[in-house]
């Protein structure tokens, strides 16, 4: 196995499997050093497509041609296109060495890694960290999964930069020597089963955070979720746990008002709870993931705090909207999988939920109780509409929406004041939008449309 300070791709053919956002900085940063590079892609058209071809880069839209793989020294992946993919298996069996993005970017990073992972939480946690070490006068880049793929942030690395990346299944499945100084697992429940053939799959993927980690390492872990210490069992790196209850005898808590990081010599004061600007109690434990890893790198109390108190959550992550007489609209287009939804139903008294989608697995019969708890009313769009139907109708109203302009009104008509209408689908978005974020424009833009007519209403 190649290893990082051996890498080169100078003079070598390399194609690159999927023109999404990572696969285009892919392709751009092995041009920058010296590769004949191949993009190719099931679409015949690319937004991308002019400015990749200037610089170089060979297309072939439309299909993923083995020919082109298999004469390749290096096949590289986008996180969206499977490993086992037809095309890349067979040039994977001849022989042809095939890594994905983050494994291709992170060799030629040049400081350390902060990877977190997690079936929930990811982006936020991610986000929320960057700011705690931006404050604390560290040089720091964020992205991966979320923002600038890993590849675009290469040539701007330097011995001194932190990158705080988010790593996905999709990306940690096809590392080899990619090596977090601090690796963080947030939770784990089952999800992408549309993509992994197993929950075990899936789990095997997450654990991948910590294979190539040593005991100069640590291991960020949730002492709230059992699967997690399991997951990080065979882990080699020092551990410090995080919890939202204070029943640690060490680690980072809540203590009373406030975050804490608890050792032999005494509690450490971190982050005042009253700090917090997010909605939803679960996402307390996010800020506790992000506290210890500030912690681990030193920044001082009052900067976590400053970040903390000027973060006031991400777009389509329990967003708040708006309210229309008494009735708030909130956001969380973010929610894809039945855990996240279960969380965005449980951080509101009274809801009216609109679900619904391209469903990835996991059990829908798991947000029955919570729905009943706040008899809640369910609005049914997308693939799904007869799932939600089956799992929930004998509990909960559930009323169906063939777009997301009348799931909106229908929500609305549904909701009391007092109550929140939330996007919590539970599931992809791809039967109807090209992906989380238009499905939570769309529902923002719907809620404004609604907002003017209520509004125009009223002046009459």
């Amino acid at each position: 196995m190649t290893t990082p300070a051996d890498f080169s791709v100078r003079g070598k053919q390399v194609t690159v499997v999927g023109a999404a956002r990572s696969g285009v900085a892919a392709a751009h940063l092995l041009l920058r050093r010296g590769a004949t590079v191949t993009l190719t892609d099931t679409r015949t058209e690319i937004p991308e497509a002019s400015e990749l071809a200037a610089a170089g880069v060979g297309l072939e839209l439309g299909a993923h041609r083995p020919e082109t793989l298999l004469r390749s020294d290096l096949v590289v992946l986008s996180p969206g296109v499977p490993a086992d993919q037809t095309a890349v298996a067979a040039a994977r069996s001849a022989g042809v060495h095939v890594i994905g993005e983050l494994e291709l970017a992170s060799r030629w990073l040049r400081g350390r890694i902060v990877a977190i992972t997690g079936t929930k939480g990811k982006s936020t946690t991610t986000t929320l960290t960057g700011r705690m070490l931006e404050a604390g006068g560290h040089r720091v880049l964020v992205g991966g999964n979320i923002g600038h793929a890993l590849s675009a942030q290469v040539d701007v690395s330097t011995e001194e930069t932190i990158h705080v990346v988010e790593a996905s299944s999709f990306q940690l499945e096809t590392i080899e020597t990619f090596r977090p100084w601090i690796a963080v697992l947030l939770n784990f429940s089952p999800d992408h089963l549309d993509r992994h053939a197993t929950v075990d799959e899936y789990a095997a993927a997450k654990s991948r955070i910590f294979v190539n980690q040593t005991a100069t390492d640590w291991a960020v872990l949730n002492g709230d979720d059992p699967a997690v210490a399991a997951l990080a069992s065979a882990a080699l790196s020092r551990r410090l746990r995080f919890s939202m209850t204070d029943s640690l005898a060490s680690g980072v808590l809540v203590r009373g008002d406030e975050i804490v990081r608890r050792t032999a010599d005494g509690d450490q004061r971190l982050v005042p709870l009253s700090s917090i600007r997010l909605i939803g109690q679960h996402l307390i434990a996010d800020v506790l993931a992000a506290s210890a890893v500030a912690s681990l790198v030193g920044v001082d109390s009052e900067a976590m705090t400053r970040a903390v108190e000027n973060f006031k959550g991400l777009e389509h992550a329990l967003e708040p909207v708006g309210e229309i007489s008494g009735v708030l609209f909130v956001n969380d287009s973010k929610a894809t999988n039945v855990e996240a939804a279960r969380r965005a139903i449980e951080s509101f008294p009274s809801i009216v939920v609109i679900m619904g989608g391209r469903f990835k697995g996991g059990d829908l019969r798991d947000l029955r109780q919570p729905l009943l708890d706040r008899r809640a009313t369910v609005i049914a769009i997308g693939e799904s509409r007869a799932l939600l139907r089956e799992a929930f109708a004998d509990a909960v109203p559930v009323h169906e929406a063939d777009d997301m302009s009348k799931a909106v009104r229908t929500a609305f008509a549904s909701a009391a004041p007092g109550t929140a209408v939330v996007l919590a689908p539970a599931c992809a978005s791809f039967d109807m939008f090209r992906d989380y974020a238009e499905r939570g424009r769309v529902f923002k833009q719907e809620v404004t449309r609604l907002q003017e007519e209520w509004n125009s209403v009223r002046e009459q």
